[in-house]
């Protein structure tokens, strides 16, 4: 189970592209999480005794514990509409908890599929997923960091 991350010394993410690569960046939690939006969260649950920040990171690794899947199975089958959907749910679940690089990727790949631009969506599939497990790793880091 997750504890209450402090999450005060959370560098920000400066200016990655969201198709670039996450490699090296998921042993360091600052280049995957946004201490802005961070900050934001904090600000609602300053004392943290509602837990909102160990419950919207268990929020968010059970949807993407779900979404996943459906990403490479719609990937798979050649569905463009249940890649968009994914990408719609993960790009405002990812920017909630700091994970501003993913929401870029999402609205990436959401804007070409809606744009009609299907052709080759593998490389943004597979930033996704990396991005994804780069977050979660990051979230899990900071998490335990602050026990």
């Amino acid at each position: 189970m997750l504890t209450r991350p402090r999450l005060a010394r959370a560098p920000v993410s400066q200016g990655a592209h969201p198709t670039q690569g996450a490699a090296g960046a998921a042993s360091r939690p600052g280049l995957v999480l946004d201490a802005a939006a961070l900050a934001g969260l904090r600000a609602l649950d300053p004392t943290g005794q509602k837990r909102l920040m160990e419950r919207l990171f268990a929020a968010f690794q059970s949807s993407t514990g779900r979404l996943i899947p459906q990403l490479l199975e719609s990937q798979r089958n050649a569905d463009p509409k249940g890649l968009r959907h994914v990408a719609h749910t993960l790009k405002s679940s990812a920017a909630n908890v700091g994970g501003m690089k993913l929401s870029g990727i999402c609205a990436e790949l959401e804007t070409r599929i809606r744009l009609g631009q299907t052709s080759d969506l593998q490389p943004l599939v597979d930033a996704l997923v990396e991005e994804v497990q780069s977050l979660l790793l990051a979230l899990q880091q900071l998490s335990e960091a602050s026990r």
